[in-house]
């Protein structure tokens, strides 16, 4: 059974990402970890450039660290299963840095005053890919480094083609697949995911309404409880999919023990799952 990890605290994630790193990685310089995430929550915060500290409500900080916690997990678990090929120090750090910056792209500049980040959803994966070249090349990271941490961003695009990105090698394109398992389950695992399910139909809400008028517009959703009731669907029809066939099922090194051993990912995403249909069940018609 995985340890239960507070991911409204950045220190509580943090901790567990230092001690996977440390025990994949036993000499690697120890300051790594502290400094990825003191990079990544200077930018949530707004203490980066003009950039305002986040306001989108469901993909915040804690959004992201959901994601993280779940993607180091994959990849310690990775790791212990021993499987080709071998991830690398270096991987792990760009890894760990895209899974952090994934969702820059819905951060605002100081001088955009109107809405919030959400009404850049259906761009703020080109976003937070440009926002990644911006910071990494402040930080002395090389053209191939920053190549590599966007195109893993990019495989969290919703749409993407992932055959359309242009990986440098095979153990990237399995980080970015990590990523973007960790992505979809980190959230939908989340204890609290389905009471956030209205706020994320706000977002969606809003992003619709700031791209009124243009081709991008379109209603994925008419209500929040359109989103709700569509939410099975969408786990059984998108996510798992999604992660078994796309990201080359991944998510195994997550059993513990491994590789028949319980998901605990699985169980509290079913276990949400669960709890909508008996929502939708108890719902006048």
């Amino acid at each position: 059974m995985r340890a239960l990890v507070n991911t409204r605290d950045p220190a509580a994630v943090e901790s567990e990402v230092q001690a996977a790193y440390q025990a994949m990685f036993p000499y690697a310089d120890r300051t790594f970890v502290s400094k990825a995430f003191f990079w990544a929550q200077n930018c949530f915060i707004g203490n980066y450039r003009d950039y305002q500290a986040i306001d989108a409500r469901y993909h915040d900080f804690e959004h992201t660290l959901q994601g993280t916690l779940c993607m180091i997990r994959l990849l310690h678990g990775r790791h212990v299963a021993k499987a080709q090929p071998e991830l690398t120090q270096r991987m792990f750090k760009l890894g760990l840095l895209a899974i952090l910056l994934h969702d820059t792209g819905y951060l605002k500049t100081k001088d955009d005053t109107e809405g919030t980040g959400a009404k850049y959803t259906l761009i703020h994966v080109n976003r937070s890919a440009e926002f990644a070249a911006l910071l990494l090349s402040e930080k002395a990271f090389g053209p191939k480094d920053i190549l590599a941490v966007q195109d893993m961003i990019r495989c969290t695009g919703v749409n993407v083609d992932l055959n359309v990105l242009r990986f440098q090698d095979e153990l990237e394109r399995t980080v970015g697949f990590a990523l973007g398992t960790a992505d979809l389950l980190g959230q939908m695992a989340a204890s609290d995911y389905v009471e956030k399910l209205p706020i994320l139909y706000q977002e969606f809400a809003e992003s619709e309404q700031f791209n009124a008028g243009t081709k991008a517009a379109r209603a994925v959703f008419s209500s929040a409880q359109d989103l709700i009731q569509k939410t099975p669907a969408f786990w059984s029809k998108y996510v798992m999919p999604r992660v078994e066939r796309d990201f080359q099922g991944l998510y195994h090194y997550l059993n513990q023990p491994y590789p028949d051993g319980p998901n605990y990912y699985l169980k509290c995403i079913e276990a949400n799952i669960d709890r909508v249909q008996r929502m939708l069940a108890a719902t006048p018609v």
